[in-house]
């Protein structure tokens, strides 16, 4: 086993595992803070998930107008200035949502920490992007999620225990990781942005800004990111209505939520390595159609389980499918967007998880509150059904293409369509 992890360090460069190391300091804080975040609103508020899911709608709708001037930002600017504001801003951000007493003042600040906190987004997905060969970006997102989940391991187990004694403590520890990233961030890592070829002309701001219009035509990028939301709109409520949902409908705590989740971390630190290797040599649309198989069955089986063992199950179920589709989602991107606009391509891809953000919580809350809660995941096995056939279709569209063959195994290129 060690002679395999250490065969897979020397694969990737020691840039990619300083980002790596990053990636797990700031993910504690992280996952510290926002699977809690729901009941946070719910408890300290007394208000129901429909005013909760209202205000987390509210800062992704937000977010994504940040995302949108952050993925220029980051193709005109560079990676490194957009990451290190990001993080300090987050730092202040999180320490107001913490100090907030009255609801009233949480709309306006969810506005503007909607439209800043979002804009270095764009910027961690090209650096990635930057630093690893195409060939390596679906196995180093893989890597990424595995070291993602052992924060998963840590932050909500301290976050389930700290969250019954003051909710207030999630706030200020989250804030002072984000310090403490940014501090590394500006000492050990450079900027990874290309360097412009000699022949190109540099652009304005607003010139780099209106090359969104080049994502937006291309249709096959587009449809690829419409069936990721229609898949995300589902898998998100299980960040934030599953937690409310649990503790309302089934009388389980916020320490037995914080335990499911661990659950999806163990099993991510698990397996992933090896489903990666696995699925890298396999056509990436159909694994996606296939991953979110997964997510159809789990969701769909909350509206029918009722035990924190049957519970635990889905978790794993779903989960699965996760190591299937995230690695493949972010390589996928990758290989759709140009060297020089993947900043804009992160960030329209980032409307996968910002549009599901935006109307999920308030649908979700809106059905819990006034009608059979178990709907929201008769509906959600629905949409992920969805998802699957349009997955499938991109496959018979795309597989193909060169860009989006699987990697070799054997010395022989696998066939990455079959029609």
């Amino acid at each position: 086993m060690f002679t395999h992890l250490n065969k897979v360090y020397h694969e990737f460069p020691s840039l990619f595992w300083t980002v790596v190391t990053v990636r797990f300091v700031d993910g504690i804080g992280g996952t510290l803070l926002f699977p809690f975040f729901a009941l946070y609103i719910t408890a300290k508020f007394n208000v129901g998930m429909l005013e909760a899911g209202i205000l987390l709608g509210m800062s992704s709708l937000f977010g994504l107008i940040g995302g949108m001037f952050g993925g220029a930002l980051t193709d005109k600017f560079g990676r490194k200035r957009l990451i290190l504001f990001g993080l300090v801003f987050s730092a202040v951000s999180t320490l107001a949502f913490g100090l907030v007493n009255d609801i009233k003042v949480l709309y306006p600040l969810v506005i503007v920490v909607g439209l800043l906190s979002s804009i270095s987004h764009p910027a961690h997905e090209a650096m990635i992007a930057d630093i690893l060969p195409e060939k390596k970006r679906q196995e180093g997102f893989g890597i990424l999620r595995v070291v993602a989940n052992f924060s998963w391991i840590i932050g909500p187990a301290i976050g389930g225990f700290l969250a019954n004694i003051n909710y207030f403590y999630l706030f200020a520890i989250d804030s002072i990781i984000s310090c403490i990233v940014a501090l590394i961030i500006a000492r050990t890592i450079p900027e990874t942005k290309p360097e412009p070829h000699a022949h190109e002309e540099s652009q304005s701001f607003l010139q780099t800004f209106t090359g969104y219009r080049f994502v937006l035509r291309d249709t096959a990028f587009i449809s690829f990111i419409i069936a990721n939301i229609t898949m995300l709109i589902v898998y998100q409520q299980m960040y934030g209505s599953l937690s409310v949902y649990i503790r309302d409908f089934h009388g389980l705590t916020p320490q037995h939520y914080g335990w499911l989740m661990m659950t999806s971390a163990i099993t991510v630190v698990l397996f992933q390595f090896w489903l990666t290797r696995t699925i890298k040599h396999r056509p990436p649309f159909l694994m996606m159609a296939f991953g979110t198989v997964f997510y159809a069955i789990g969701f769909l089986l909350f509206g029918f389980f009722t035990t924190f063992v049957l519970f635990a199950l889905n978790i794993i179920i779903i989960t699965i499918g996760e190591m299937i589709v995230v690695p493949t989602s972010q390589s996928l991107v990758a290989g759709f967007a140009p060297e020089d606009m993947r900043g804009r391509y992160m960030a329209i891809a980032g409307l996968s998880w910002a549009i599901p953000s935006t109307i999920g919580p308030g649908l979700a809350g809106y059905i819990m509150d006034n009608y059979n809660p178990n709907l929201v995941w008769y509906i959600g096995g629905a949409l992920c059904g969805l998802s699957v056939l349009a997955y499938y279709a991109l496959h018979l569209r795309l597989g193909s293409k060169p860009e989006f063959a699987p990697e070799q195994e054997a010395g022989q290129l696998i066939p990455a369509s079959t029609d």
